[in-house]
């Protein structure tokens, strides 16, 4: 008998509809699985046969032949073991009492266990927007996967525990209600307890991160061991503007396929990943045989933060130059092309020199100058080119540190934050982008005019700093952030002369 029932693949993000045919015939006992299945696929023939013999069902001595179809395009992972099991069951009249209008617009996604338990999956969330997009209404899944698949509320969610209660379900013996959640029960990442009101001191620090969150600009602080450059950057995250639901899903999209989503529903908070400086290429911007997302895709809509910036591999910092420019990774394999978001913020830290103590006032620096020279050459131009914002971070002073004056917290510095994003927002809506990073040249010249005071010293600036064309570009992206900031319509001179200040520092320590 021949019975045909659905699930959904993945390439990436992207999710492409496969029809699981079975055909149960006569002849010698076989079981063979084509349509391009890889080895993960080809070893669910033991897990589908063990659980449903494990289920307290007869499986059939007979041949069996399952298809994957469409045949030329490869499939991978054990989310279709499911599929391929009530395939079986309904092809050896197991279940029997089927609305074929109903299972036509169905689709099976789990892993079996060979106790006929149905186990969780990795990528529910892109497979179930996928399914809506298809014209999917049901999609039956293992139980621990039900809260992340009920954020799309146009699909009937089925949880499923084992295959005796699917086949139950499907011979309508027993009613499940599709799985539900109120938004406020999703599941939320959380922060630490950190506040800016923990630092004290670094006013000048904590004014030029706050642009960084305003305007979404990649940012590299430069100070001796034990400034605060770390504590800095980990409390940048409790700044960043609310995430919209668009962009919760998207965060929740990538981790669901990266086996990162540890526990069910939306992911609320913005990622803040610090990959160790050992971390290889494939790690950071993704890769494998069947290629998943690097660092720089986890990070999307978040923070990537690069700790002891000349210690990484060169290559792999020069791997970031293009996802930097583009807001996406490609990986290209023999089995695909895979694209990957990555729109982060970069967050990068080093010190002045090998010895850590080039222009601090307490400790003298033991380097010569072409030992900082070469120290500082370990970050290329180019990428250099593509951080926004560098900020020096000095040690604070004794009075600083004790202190009772409380400091401006997190919550004061977001809301300035989301303020001047929204400016962005409202002002960038009909062109696709939403913060001031995201310029281009010709948006720049439209929305980043100076006036003839600040012409003159941005071109002053240009020609003493020796500054890149995209170098000159990003004075113009943070001196519009800096006017948002100040909710000015107009970038003024003091908007140029403060985001000039934020490029000099490579200048200053490469002498």
């Amino acid at each position: 008998m021949l019975s045909k029932v659905k699930s959904i693949a993945l390439n990436g993000l992207e999710g492409y509809l496969i029809e699981i045919q079975t055909d149960i015939s006569n002849g010698i006992p076989e079981f063979e699985i084509v349509g391009l299945p890889d080895m993960s696929v080809k070893e669910a023939k033991k897990r589908i046969k063990a659980s449903i013999k494990n289920s307290q069902i007869e499986f059939p001595n007979k041949k069996i032949l399952i298809n994957l179809a469409p045949a030329n395009v490869k499939k991978g992972g054990s989310s279709f073991d499911l599929a391929m099991a009530v395939g079986i069951l309904i092809s050896t009249g197991n279940i029997t009492n089927l609305d074929i209008n109903k299972l036509a617009t169905t689709i099976f996604i789990g892993e079996l266990s060979l106790d006929g338990k149905i186990n969780r999956t990795n990528g529910v969330l892109p497979i179930c927007i996928e399914a809506k997009e298809l014209g999917i209404k049901r999609v039956i899944l293992p139980k621990p996967n039900a809260n992340e698949a009920a954020i799309i509320k146009e699909l009937d969610i089925i949880p499923i525990e084992n295959i005796k209660e699917l086949v139950k379900y499907l011979n309508e013996e027993i009613n499940i209600i599709p799985h539900k959640i109120k938004a406020n029960n999703f599941f939320t990442h959380s922060i630490n307890d950190v506040d800016f009101s923990d630092v004290k001191g670094q006013e000048d620090v904590k004014r030029a991160l706050e642009i960084v969150a305003a305007g979404g600009h990649n940012c590299l602080m430069i100070g001796s061991p034990g400034a605060g450059k770390t504590m800095l950057a980990k409390r940048l995250q409790t700044i960043l503007p609310d995430l919209s639901i668009e962009e919760s899903i998207e965060i929740t999209k990538i981790h669901s396929i990266s086996e990162e989503l540890q526990n069910d529903g939306l992911i609320t908070i913005r990622p803040f990943r610090t990959p160790h400086h050992t971390v290889p290429i494939s790690t950071m911007i993704g890769g494998g045989r069947i290629p998943k997302p690097g660092e720089i895709s986890l990070a999307h809509n978040g923070i990537l933060f690069l700790d002891e910036l000349p210690e990484f591999n060169g290559n792999t910092l020069e791997a970031l130059r293009e996802p930097l420019e583009n807001k996406v990774i490609g990986i290209n394999r023999l089995s695909g092309n895979y694209i990957y978001p990555c729109n982060f913020i970069l967050v990068a830290s080093m010190n002045p020199c090998a010895c850590g103590y080039f222009g601090n006032e307490e400790n003298e620096c033991r380097c010569t100058p072409l030992e900082r020279h070469k120290y500082l050459n370990k970050i290329s131009g180019p990428l250099l080119d593509r951080i926004d914002i560098h900020i020096e971070v000095k040690r604070p002073k004794y009075d600083k540190l004790n202190s009772k004056i409380k400091s401006e917290n997190s919550k004061e510095i977001q809301k300035r934050v989301n303020i001047a994003r929204k400016i962005q927002q409202e002002r960038y809506k009909k062109y696709g982008i939403y913060s001031n990073s995201e310029l281009s040249t010709r948006l720049i010249a439209e929305f980043c005019t100076l006036d003839k005071k600040g012409e003159e010293l941005l071109e002053a600036a240009f020609k003493r700093l020796k500054l890149s064309v995209r170098a000159y570009e990003k004075i113009l992206k943070v001196a519009r952030t800096i006017a948002d900031l100040e909710q000015k319509e107009n970038i003024e001179y003091q908007h140029i002369a403060e985001a000039i200040q934020y490029r000099s520092l490579d200048k200053k320590y490469d002498n």
